[in-house]
This record gives structure tokens, sequence and C-alpha cells, in this order.
């Protein structure tokens, strides 16, 4: 999907024109990938925008900086406050907000110590990432032959932009044999996560999905869905998938901020629950979707009102 660029972007605590937003191409992140970054959700739950879980994003932003130790001048609150005002000066919600911590431009080589730290953040329309149709339409996956990113390698809980070297292949892997998306193994040969969704699987009633050691990200979206199956009574075990077990799963749902909560309809040419999204994917969408789109209560105090002074602004539809 096109970005389609805002008015604005918010660059080391100033408002900027967002043709404006631009690096050196010797900066230090071109050249090494010395970023880190979070992709996060603003709905409309009552016709106003809120942003979805920001301080748990943001807090995972700063993890991923103190990991690849990136010095942030900015604390938890200012990256809060930070996100809410480009909302608000940008006028445009529904919409996905993109905040990047990345090496500047400053000495040439691989020590990445002396060159600055910039921070930016945008936002704009954006809608469903897999898939085209209706939400509980599935889509069709296969396990790539990439695996992930090894343990004492790069960390696979920092959600660090050369990270995604790796998703990429995973996901013009899948692109190109006819897929929507790819599901990577972790060294071990278990089930690991998708190019940039985690994923769950449920079976025999249980509702699984691997832990962190196997090469996972700490899925903001993934915590949520552990959260709402145990509103609605659901087991949630975090184990070892070996891959047969995908092939042998009632149902397979990926989740993740852009993929909010996707079926999977087939892995390897294989239908799961014979091409249907199953019951379970079926009440966990209905939890999600019926807060992120107001129509059930906010019980977990998820979201952030956005305080729009500006009225005359619409909201852009995605």
């Amino acid at each position: 999907m096109a970005i389609q660029a805002t008015e604005k972007i918010w660059h080391n605590g100033k408002l900027i024109p967002w043709n404006e937003a631009q690096i050196h191409v010797m900066s230090h992140v071109i050249n090494y990938g010395s970023s880190v970054f979070e992709g996060i959700r603003c709905y409309a739950p009552a016709g106003a925008p809120a942003i979805f879980r920001l301080r748990d994003h943001m807090q995972r932003l700063l993890d991923s900086a103190k990991i690849y130790r990136i010095e942030i001048d900015y604390n938890l609150d200012q990256l809060c406050a930070a996100a809410l005002e480009i909302v608000a000066a940008n006028g445009v919600w529904p919409c996905y907000l993109r905040p990047i911590v990345m090496r500047g431009y400053g000495e040439a080589g691989v020590n990445p110590f002396n060159t600055p730290t910039e921070v930016y953040m945008t936002n704009y329309p954006w809608g469903k990432y897999l898939g085209h149709g209706d939400v509980s339409d599935g889509v069709d996956a296969c396990v790539s032959s990439w695996s992930r990113i090894a343990p004492n390698t790069m960390p696979a809980m920092s959600k660090a932009g050369a990270n995604y070297m790796n998703s990429q292949l995973i996901k013009m892997e899948a692109i190109v044999n006819g897929y929507v998306e790819g599901i990577a193994l972790d060294i071990n040969g278990y089930v690991s996560e998708a190019s940039g969704a985690n994923i769950f699987i449920v079976r025999k009633g249980k509702l699984l999905t691997p832990p962190l050691g196997n090469s996972v990200l700490p899925g903001i979206t993934r915590e949520s869905v552990i959260t709402l199956a145990e509103d609605i009574g659901l087991t949630v075990i975090e184990q070892i998938i070996p891959r047969e077990m995908l092939y042998l799963a009632d149902e397979v749902f990926f989740c993740g901020t852009a993929s909010e909560i996707t079926p999977i309809r087939a892995i390897d040419k294989i239908n799961i629950n014979n091409g249907v999204t199953g019951p379970v994917t079926l009440a966990l969408q209905r939890e999600f979707f019926g807060i992120v789109n107001g129509v059930s209560a906010d019980r977990h105090n998820w979201f952030t009102s956005v305080p729009v002074n500006d009225r005359s602004k619409q909201p852009v539809g995605v």
C-alpha cells in the first residue's frame, strides 16, 4: 500500500513539513541499518482519534533502543506526547503511526558511538495489511525456507530495522510463490513468527503461541490477544510448536498492529478448518474489533485519546 503523505512530521521535538524529513546518504542508519522503530494504530472508537496501547508501544521502542545502546533524549511521557501532537497536527485518523529512532550523520565506520541520534514520528492513513476482503476471510501462507534470526546474532526482542532484512526475505519468497505471508521457523526448526506478525494456533480447545525464546518479537497485539482470550475463558499456553502442528491445527491466525487478527485458511496448500475461519478466531476478532471500533467498552484502558482542537478537520477513511 502506497504511503499517503500528510502535512507534518515530528523530528527531534519539532514539527517539520513532510518533504523536509530527509537524511544524508552517509548517515549511519543507511550504511549499517542502525534504527529501531514502532508501528502503532490510531483508531476512532467514538468518532474521535484514540491511539491503541500507546505507552506499551513507546516503552518497547525505548527497550529496543536500549538493547542496541542507542541513547534517546526523550522519555516515555515525551514520546507519547509527540504521538498525540502529530496526530492532532495532521488531523488524520484512523491512521498508522511510525516512530523511528536512528543513528544519523557523523563518523564513518561500524562504531556508532559518535553519531547523533535522530528521532522521527510520522502518521498516515493505512488500512488492511494482509488480504483485501472481510476481516473474517482467511489468507494463504507458507512455511518459509528462511529461518528467523538466531539467538546471539540479532536480538529478536528489539524491533530493529536491520532485523527486517530477514523479514523481507520471508515476505518476498512467499509472494513470488503465490502466498500472502510466510511463516518462519527458528534455527531449531520450531515455529517462530511471520515476516511482520506473531502467530497463534488453536489445538484441542487450547490457544497456543510460541514463546519469546523462539526468536519472537514481544508483540503488543500478541499480548492483547492473550488478554482477550483469558477474558473469554480460553486456556492460553506459550509453548514450542513443531512445524507439523501447523498442519494439524484446528485454527491458525496471525496478529500484529498492522495485521490485527488475520485468519489463515491454508498453510503450504494444506487447508486449515476446511479453509473456513474457526470459532475461536472469530470470537477473538469480535472482542478485538469490538474494542477498537468502539462497540465494546475499553475495559483494559488500552486507548489514549488524542486532544483535537480543530474540529473542522475530518477523519480520513481507510
